[in-house]
């Protein structure tokens, strides 16, 4: 299914860029940044939400002050290449609360995870506990992030 072809123009995508800064600027706000009156910067902003431009808003955190410190980066091969086990290991690792992020992906793993955890013990019982039981998973390689040198959710 290919994604639907959008005509954003460069109104659309001004509000985007700042909505990406900073989502809590007003209507208000925004019209007087892109010399636009505030009726049709809102009906921008309602039709780019409806259409699913704009899929939410959401408060970035910090991860090492809400105790979220150790990030690790698991990759996932699967045993068995079928629709049945795949189906099952996107079901259960959905669930799993210390899972952020999480891709299918190609080469020679077949699914990466971006997991927080506030220490090395709190990742292992997770890893141990939760992720190696789960069904399916033939072979995994965890890296452990350093650093983190860019984060960024802006994408235009």
């Amino acid at each position: 299914m290919q994604p639907e072809n959008y005509n954003l123009d460069e109104k659309d995508l001004s509000i985007l860029r700042l909505l990406q800064k900073d989502a809590k600027l007003s209507v208000r706000d925004i019209s007087t940044r892109i010399n636009l009156s505030p009726t049709p910067t809102h009906e921008r902003i309602k039709r780019m939400e409806k259409s699913g431009i704009i899929k939410e808003y959401t408060a970035v955190l910090d991860r090492k002050k809400v105790n979220k410190g150790m990030m690790v980066v698991c990759m996932i091969a699967l045993n068995a290449h079928n629709k049945k086990t795949a189906a099952k290991f996107i079901e259960q690792v959905s669930k799993l609360k210390e899972v952020v992020e999480f891709y299918n992906i190609s080469g020679d793993f077949d699914f990466m995870l971006k997991i927080l955890a506030p220490n090395m013990d709190e990742f292992h019982e997770f890893f141990v506990n939760k992720l190696s039981e789960i069904e399916g998973i033939g072979q995994t390689k965890s890296i452990f992030v350093m650093n983190s040198i860019k984060e960024s959710s802006q994408i235009i």
